[in-house]
């Protein structure tokens, strides 16, 4: 357990209990599904938690910071190519394993895996930690969300198929759901972002309680389905090692392409960062809008991939912190003042 122990303190608590939350959520999904009216009860609220935790993204947004983050535009356009692009060709690249190894609903979800943005929170926490550009990876997160808003349903409906709900009515859900209210929470910024930087402490607890709530519903509807009789032990470690895959060819592509383009030490932790991690906050009512009844097990990847990158980022930010720890310059000896008790007097002429 030495090595859990130069883990991030934040990030090592934020795993352990939201590793457990996730996992009681949807134990408990299993043993007691929403059903009858209870479902269209706890479908309504989910609809209502994915409104305020898109209405909390847009009141939390620096607009200056934003406009600022866009001198930095090669390095998001890097970050931009590997959520975008590197990880929707990998995610076909999978498609040789159907249905040998991956079932057609599992392999919808590795794809909608590889087409959800980048995460903000945890990319901004592995960059500092790191010692990395944290203001270029606020920018990149907050870009790659707003973009995801757009170019996730779209490659969603392309890669993946009709299976996905992008008809008029698909695309009106999105916009209400989640463009509109992140919109309004921009509007609103002026009046109540102080308070909510205030509060963040009980504004991420918030975000994570609406995450679950999707989640439970998601799992609730999907035992209606029978998910888990497609989901044996054997597959489910088989997807674990695929996600596992996916995550190292993009930390080795994103610090391979980071070196090669000449960036910092500092941007490369962030485009490194940025560029191989999936929000689950986000891709959660994503998949909920986009598949409906089917979402249960097609966010399953997604949400292995989530612990996944945590676990083994949060490894990889401690290192580099203690690398650059070594590296940095060791303070100038301070010489000290001569003692004047010391010093003889000077001579009179």
């Amino acid at each position: 357990m030495t090595w859990l122990s130069s883990w991030p303190g934040r990030l090592r608590r934020a795993v352990d209990l939201y590793v457990v939350a996730l996992l009681g959520t949807v134990v408990f999904a299993a043993l007691l599904p929403a059903t009858g009216r209870a479902a269209t009860a706890v479908g309504h609220a989910a609809d209502i938690a994915i409104g305020l935790l898109f209405f909390l993204y847009g009141a939390r947004l620096s607009t200056r910071e934003a406009l600022d983050g866009l001198r930095q535009w090669k390095l998001h356009l890097v970050v931009g190519a590997s959520t975008f692009a590197l990880f929707p060709l990998l995610g076909l690249a999978l498609g040789g394993l159907v249905p040998y190894v991956l079932s057609e609903r599992l392999y919808m979800g590795l794809l909608f895996l590889c087409v959800v943005p980048s995460t903000v929170q945890s990319s901004i926490a592995l960059t500092s930690t790191a010692r990395g550009n944290v203001p270029a990876a606020i920018c990149a997160g907050t870009y790659s969300s707003l973009a995801g808003m757009v170019a996730t349903p779209l490659l969603a409906a392309w890669l993946i198929g009709s299976t996905v709900s992008f008809s008029l009515h698909g695309l009106l859900t999105i916009v209400t759901e989640l463009l509109l209210p992140f919109l309004a929470g921009q509007f609103c910024r002026r009046w109540i972002g102080a308070f909510i930087g205030r509060h963040k402490k009980h504004i991420g607890l918030l975000d994570r309680f609406s995450i679950l709530l999707v989640v439970y519903t998601a799992f609730s509807r999907g035992m209606a389905e029978g998910i888990w009789r497609q989901m044996t032990p054997v597959r489910l470690l088989v997807l674990l090692g695929l996600a596992a895959a996916l995550l190292a060819v993009a930390l080795g592509t994103t610090s391979f392409a980071a070196r090669r383009l000449g960036f910092s030490r500092e941007d490369r932790i962030t485009i490194v960062f940025c560029g191989s991690n999936k929000s689950l906050a986000t891709g959660l009512p994503m998949a909920a809008v986009l598949f409906g009844s089917s979402a249960g097990l097609v966010i399953l990847p997604l949400m292995l991939f989530h612990q996944l990158q945590l676990m083994v980022c949060a490894v990889i930010a401690g290192r580099w912190s203690r690398q650059a720890a070594v590296a940095a310059p060791a303070p100038a000896p301070r010489v000290p003042a001569p003692d004047r008790e010391l010093t003889p007097p000077p001579s009179r002429s």
